[in-house]
């Protein structure tokens, strides 16, 4: 009975309490989790580059390889999170236990058989991922660790976005953020500290992230969240076609960005293992920066999902509209102060290396010139999928790493050189704002029609029950 309870108590203030302060309110868990993960990630990166730029250009090459873990962790679990925060805004609890069981069991199943897949054929797939000779001997004793713990590495991302898109940003933050705080701990200890190397950081990864998965799985049946059984698992048709079509933009999205990086290494290779290495922090360093407003965004998304499907279609602009307008000003801030001082941020990292230095540099700043345009792109993309909208959402996923930025990758550097490498991902932001905007503005007019048709039948039941009395 409590359960019941508390379950109608977070529906009532996921559809009643003021937009602002609820995309707040559950943004601010959810920020700080994926901050402390994009530190983690820099100290990763840092404490691995004290061993020397190849082993720094080694986690560019493992970099793709996370990717993938992603893509499956965020296509079941934002997929099933999506069409769970709906149903359970149709107060349909029952069934909304059965999509998170079976996102979950899953994506657990197929990380099982990709890791082994992975570890049978280590050699061929580190020299896939795009590691030069001299990378390659790092790559493996990173990659094998990583592979180990894949399978619970993707369930611990559908269990963190189920968990969110249930309005429990915080529940998720604690698992997440434990994981991460802890990998900040282990990676110097196992790196330096038991002379491990490089292999030392991918297992230090891996025992935190299955302390994270854990805990995650722990908080699942708590405060209302849905509790995953096994006996919920139902692999069928109806919900795997739900499930993926609020999964496969972040599939096409986490997928591409792995081929993008791939494709990266590939060019940046010629340009020696200081062009790969200045690459790779670069990543960490937007990465770490997109955290803050891809958490914000991951508080709108719930917002969106319980409310779309109460059929409040005017919380769900007003929320969208705050999101953008919020985002739009942090980003042109965050421009400005990484524009400024991204020679400095280029030197903590790899010092030694004046080539990573300049390299790095430029592409940060040219990078820095389109933060403002990804609020736009981030909001409407997660808006679409949250209405279940996969053709419109699926377009702008595969626009930026996919559409744009391949073909940049694979041209420019022939013909600007380095410049080509650093250009080739502001000059796809810039392209996939313009694909956006026109789908963007498209579902807002649909969602205005159904407020506006909305507001016309209530109103007509007003006049009707007025000329009764």
């Amino acid at each position: 009975m409590k359960k019941e309870t508390t379950a109608e108590e977070k529906l009532q203030i996921m559809t009643q309490t003021p937009v602002s302060r609820l995309i707040c309110s559950l943004a601010i868990p959810t920020i700080t989790s994926m901050m402390i993960t994009s530190v983690y990630n820099m100290a990763d990166t840092y404490f691995v580059s004290r061993i020397g730029t190849s082993a720094s250009g080694a986690v560019g090459v493992a970099f793709s390889l996370m990717a993938i873990i992603q893509a499956i962790g965020f296509t079941f679990g934002i997929g099933s999170g999506n069409f769970i925060s709906r149903l359970l805004g149709q107060e349909d609890r029952e069934y909304a236990s059965k999509v998170a069981a079976t996102g979950f069991f899953t994506s657990l199943f197929l990380g099982t058989i990709l890791a082994v897949l992975g570890l049978l054929l280590l050699d061929p797939l580190v020299h896939f991922l795009g590691a030069t000779d001299t990378i390659a001997p790092y790559a493996r004793d990173y990659i094998k660790y990583i592979l180990i713990g894949m399978p619970y590495m993707a369930a611990s991302f559908v269990l963190n976005n189920i968990l969110r898109f249930q309005g429990s940003a915080f529940y998720a933050m604690i698992g997440i953020g434990a994981g991460g705080i802890l990998n900040i701990v282990l990676d110097p200890i196992f790196i330096f500290g038991l002379d491990m190397g490089i292999g030392g950081a991918a297992l230090a990864t891996i025992i935190s992230q299955l302390v994270s998965f854990c805990i995650l799985f722990f908080n699942s049946g708590i405060k209302g969240n849905i509790k995953i059984r096994f006996r919920d698992f139902t692999p069928e048709l109806k919900i795997y076609k739900e499930i993926l079509q609020g999964g496969l933009p972040s599939f096409y999205r986490q997928c591409l960005a792995s081929i993008a990086v791939i494709f990266l290494n590939y060019s940046a290779g010629p340009y020696g293992d200081a062009a790969i290495a200045a690459m790779s922090i670069v990543a960490r360093i937007v990465q770490f920066e997109f955290s803050l407003i891809i958490g914000f965004g991951h508080g709108f998304q719930p917002v969106c999902g319980f409310n779309y499907g109460a059929k409040r279609y005017g919380r769900v602009l007003e929320a969208f509209w705050f999101c953008v307008k919020t985002l739009s000003v942090v980003q042109i801030v965050a421009g400005v102060i990484l524009f400024a001082f991204s020679p400095q941020l280029m030197s903590a990292f790899r010092k030694e290396d004046i080539d990573v230095i300049i390299i790095g540099t430029r592409a940060l700043q040219l990078q820095c010139l389109t933060f403002p345009l990804f609020a736009w792109v981030l909001i409407t993309n997660m808006l679409l999928q949250a209405l279940g909208k996969a053709t419109q959402a699926s377009i702008i996923a595969v626009a930026r790493q996919g559409l744009f930025f391949l073909p940049a990758i694979l041209l420019l550097p022939h013909i600007l050189g380095v410049l080509g490498i650093q250009i080739s991902q502001p000059v796809s932001d810039i392209l996939t704002f313009f694909i956006a905007v026109p789908l963007g503005n498209s579902v807002l007019k649909e969602l205005r029609a159904q407020q506006e048709e909305q507001e016309r039948r209530i109103n007509l039941e007003k006049d009707m029950k007025g000329a009764v009395l």
